[in-house]
């Protein structure tokens, strides 16, 4: 039995995600948080497409700046002008098997002060 073991987080994931789908009315927020960077999409699953996505890189157009926490604030105040410019205000936040807090949490907030609503 050589199966792979998942990490905690993937583990995690896994039970968020069977409860969490996006639609095209009510997309999906999904956030990955490296050890560097944090990264944030919008997707429906009903169609496989990802309608929008901002990150932290230094290498995008967008650069953000200032500690890890105000990346994250601002990488959320950009996916939701992003959002908000095709059309979208309602989303389920999917935080990708992180827990609640630190840039995950501000990355939200930020998500919450653009505009969406989740």
């Amino acid at each position: 039995m050589a199966t792979k073991s998942l990490s905690r987080r993937e583990r995690i994931h896994l039970r968020v995600r069977k409860v969490v789908e996006g639609t095209p009315s009510r997309p999906r927020l999904a956030v990955f948080r490296s050890s560097k960077e944090i990264y944030a999409q919008i997707i429906d699953d009903q169609s496989g497409v990802t309608i929008c996505s901002s990150a932290s890189l230094k290498k995008s157009e967008r650069v953000v700046s200032g500690t890890k926490l105000d990346q994250a604030r601002q990488v959320g105040l950009q996916i939701a002008e992003l959002a908000k410019a095709k059309g979208i205000e309602q989303v389920s936040f999917d935080r990708g098997g992180f827990l609640y807090h630190g840039r995950v949490k501000s990355l939200a907030e930020g998500a919450r002060e653009g505009g969406l609503n989740f």
